[in-house]
């Protein structure tokens, strides 16, 4: 709908030019056509005359007029209207949601889809969880962030790739060899001799008994076997990540997620890119030395003070292979980067882009995007869930999954905007009911399916081409109310590409979801006659695509039966 009114506004300026009402050189602006609040103001508005008035050298109300009577004629307006200062109005005809409906009928799986990034890549790099043990709630949360992230983009037309960032070298590798070690020699939490910053969860039990049984684990590419000797610590360290980097692979893949890059932070060090980082950075000027330490001046760049680079100790600060790891991804030709990151990552973002404006390679300012996701609560009875049989200290998402079902965890962990906070009511996820929004959108396309198998039993065919062919008979208040919120379906597939929000994909879907219940209700579907017995079927076949279509998008399945 968009493209048409965009269309039929800029001729409608063409034509002002031409009669002398705008100057000839007169920029067409930056107007935007949207829905208003309430469709008793019009299907769509339009800003346009009130951004070329001053040019027009008249008021906006006086140039909407203008602009209204130099609208070329179409089939899909019904009428156009002005209201307050200049906004223009435009009501649709019933033809041009039956047409709506057409499309959804015709593209089916592509229908949303555009190609808004079309020979253009785009790096997501999330959950990105530290090898050190089973992955928890907010690593899920994560998980659906980034995972629906990648797919709205993909509908966008970007080409996606999927990045996993593995911090496998530094202290917490480091504690997590010695937890496994004094495991592997018969130690447990509170004994002497445990170490102090050790793991303490029952899996670190798991993976010493692997090690010492001599397990083999593959892991992307890598075939290790536990070595049995508990003195080896070297040998303990690579079976422990790789072992725990296997766990994680298998949660992740029963979420439904999964990745095109495994990128391991220790490649950075083997490669020489970190250090070959710091070269560059010296040679542009933007280091100093300090208290035995290295400086880089990010306050140049925006941040509230300088950060040290390599401490007196000879080590790297975290933040230095980072600003490496992101340089990769502009050499990987990632014209977008999206790195999704708990909240409590904040304070790595600014030095982060000021390490890469200092390298002075063409990165833009505000490059790479962030995504930060706040914490979830996960309540069961009324109390708050937090411990875990297996990790000790935090429920694993494993289990949440175990408990909820893949669909409702991914479903409720991406259903709000990342930046607020998340309650993750496991009795409300396993709840067969209305109030459960997963369950409702999904029985909504059920319902559809349903539909079909009782026009089949009833012995009442139904004709897809005449469906199509008969779509002007949806003209009552219902079928176009519900016409036009399946309508809304590629804005939003847009409008979560371009803000990173797949959560407003869930939002419709309810909406969608809520107005296919609310015209079923109102509706007979399986009448007596064939020619409007195929038109509603029609309607209702396309909101099954297009609930179809969504539900991909969050990673929920669609089912035929509930």
């Amino acid at each position: 709908m968009n493209t048409l009114l965009n269309a039929l506004v800029a001729q409608g300026i063409d034509a002002l030019r031409a009669a002398g009402t705008l100057p000839a050189d007169a920029a067409t602006p930056d107007f935007v056509i949207e829905r208003p609040k309430t469709r008793e103001h019009g299907d769509f508005a339009t800003n346009a005359a009130m951004l070329l008035a001053k040019a027009a050298r008249t008021n906006p109300r006086a140039l909407a007029q203008a602009l209204v009577a130099a609208l070329p004629a179409s089939e899909d307006v019904a009428r156009v209207e002005i209201a307050g200062p200049g906004f223009i109005n435009f009501h649709l005809a019933p033809g041009a949601w039956q047409r709506e409906v057409a499309a959804a009928l015709r593209h089916g799986h592509a229908y949303g889809r555009n190609s808004t990034g079309a020979g253009r890549t785009a790096g997501v790099e999330y959950v990105s969880a530290n090898p050190t043990g089973p992955l928890h709630v907010g690593h899920g949360r994560a998980a659906a962030i980034g995972d629906c992230i990648g797919r709205v983009l993909d509908a966008n037309g970007w080409a996606v790739k999927r990045e996993f960032y593995y911090n496998d070298a530094g202290v917490q590798i480091d504690n997590l060899a010695r937890s496994t070690q004094a495991r592997a020699r018969g130690l447990k939490p509170g004994d002497d001799g445990w170490p102090a910053d050790a793991y303490n969860g029952e899996y670190i039990a798991d993976v010493a008994a692997a090690y010492l049984a001599g397990e083999a684990v593959q892991v992307d590419g890598l075939d290790l076997a536990g070595a049995r000797d508990p003195d080896d610590l070297d040998a303990i360290r690579r079976f422990a990540v790789a072992w725990l980097r296997n766990e994680q692979n298998h949660d992740l893949a029963a979420f439904g997620v999964d990745f095109d890059i495994y990128f391991l932070e220790s490649s950075l060090y083997a490669d020489g890119k970190v250090e070959q980082t710091v070269r560059d950075l010296t040679a542009n000027g933007h280091t100093y030395e300090e208290g035995g330490a290295l400086w880089l001046r990010t306050t140049t760049f925006g941040d509230d003070k300088d950060r040290v680079m390599r401490k007196s100790d000879g080590t790297y600060t975290y933040f230095v292979p980072d600003v490496a790891y992101h340089l990769s991804k502009w050499q990987r030709g990632y014209e977008r980067a999206i790195t999704e990151l708990g909240a409590d990552h904040h304070g790595s973002l600014a030095r982060v882009r000021a390490g890469l404006q200092a390298l002075d390679v063409g990165i833009p300012k505000g490059w790479p995007e962030y995504v930060l996701h706040q914490m979830v609560t996960v309540m069961r009875g009324g109390e708050e869930v937090k411990l875990s049989k297996r990790a000790g200290s935090y429920l694993t998402l494993r289990e949440l999954i175990e408990e909820a079902g893949r669909d409702a965890t991914r479903w409720f962990l991406i259903a709000r905007k990342p930046d607020s906070q998340l309650v993750f009511d496991i009795d409300l996820a396993r709840q067969q009911s209305n109030d459960n929004p997963v369950f409702y959108v999904q029985y909504a396309h059920a319902r559809v399916a349903s539909l079909l198998r009782q026009a089949d039993e009833k012995g009442l065919a139904h004709d897809p081409a005449n469906a199509l062919a008969r779509l002007e008979r949806l003209d009552d208040a219902g079928s176009l109310a519900l016409m036009v919120e399946l309508s809304r379906w590629p804005e939003v597939v847009q409008a979560a590409g371009q803000s990173l929000e797949p959560h407003l994909v869930a939002q419709y879907l309810r909406e969608l979801a809520y107005a296919f219940h609310t015209w079923y209700g109102n509706t007979p579907v399986l009448v007596d006659e064939a020619d409007l017995r195929d038109a509603r079927l029609g309607l209702s076949l396309a909101v099954r695509q297009v609930l179809a279509n969504g539900l991909d998008l969050l990673g929920v399945s669609a089912p035929e039966r509930m």
